[in-house]
């Protein structure tokens, strides 16, 4: 039975286990449909991390570059950006000493956008920039697992993947796809699914769908994201909730969310549902 740890505990043991040398860095990948509010919930879950005292970074590995624009208060310069131009600052301090980068990729219609992220980790490889450090969140686009995109899972880049999705068919329909790109990797890597994130922001709610998928998968809904007016208006402020709203609800949602992915004893090589499968799991729920 694993122990139930307080975020204190859990952070003394991470901490003295640095110190001797024998602490393994989280590097865990959030993978999800475009705009189903995975840099939220990174963007919240490397806040809640820092603020405990977890030396973290975020990488974001999507195009639009919006990863870290909570952390930072901008649009920070992306490594494909400081290649172009010389510039020699790629990693930038956020909130709470986050560390972050974002990937970056080409303009619209112009190139490769999963190229571009491989030719930004090995700069961020090279320059020994993720050194360090106790948690590595990466923030990667899942509607096509490809190229790119696929990287984290097939080079050893982070050590557990958590899908975000909602209760929509289309959300489980790339969280699923996700799953088939994990599988094909997991025996020539150490990458595994670590759980799913279920985000309440949808028209309907049934999280009975979610807990069905998941446990199909061989997996488990480690943790809620609720609908909350604070996390747009935080957005808009280009803040997390965690800093414009400390003591809110939502905020102790993320800070239960970090704490649950940094504990989490359950990975698993996923078991994909076919896509009539899938279609039948979601339609029993209509």
């Amino acid at each position: 039975m694993p122990v139930n740890l307080t975020h204190e505990n859990v952070r003394d043991s991470v901490l003295g286990e640095a110190e001797k040398g024998n602490f393994k860095v989280k590097k865990i990948c959030i993978y999800g449909k475009g705009g189903i509010g995975k840099s939220t919930t990174v963007s919240n879950v490397a806040a809640a991390l820092a603020q405990e005292g977890y030396r973290t970074a975020v990488v974001g590995c999507d195009p639009k570059a919006d990863s870290t624009r909570n952390l930072t208060g901008r649009r920070v310069p992306t490594v494909l950006d400081c290649l172009k131009g010389g510039a020699p600052e790629i990693a930038q301090k956020g909130f709470a000493d986050v560390l972050c980068i974002e990937s970056g990729g080409p303009e619209p219609g112009t190139g490769c956008a999963g190229r571009g992220i491989i030719a930004a980790m090995q700069e961020i490889r090279e320059r020994n920039l993720l050194d360090g450090l106790d948690v590595i969140l990466y923030d990667v686009l899942g509607d096509v697992v490809c190229g790119g995109f696929s990287m984290p899972l097939r080079e050893g880049i982070a050590d557990e993947v958590y899908l975000v999705t909602t209760c929509d068919y289309m959300a489980l329909y790339a969280a699923n796809n996700i799953c088939k790109g994990l599988l094909k990797y997991a025996n020539t890597s150490q990458i595994r699914l670590g759980g799913i994130l279920y985000n309440e922001r949808s028209s309907r709610q049934d999280a009975e769908v979610v807990e069905r998928f998941a446990e199909r998968i061989g997996t488990r809904v480690i943790g809620r994201i609720p609908m909350d007016s604070r996390i747009g208006e935080a957005e808009i402020k280009r803040k997390t909730v965690i800093e414009l709203f400390p003591e809110a609800e939502i905020s102790g949602e993320f800070r239960k969310l970090a704490h649950a992915m940094l504990t989490n004893p359950h990975r698993c090589i996923p078991t994909p549902l076919e896509e009539e499968e899938l279609e039948a799991l979601w339609n029993v729920s209509r």
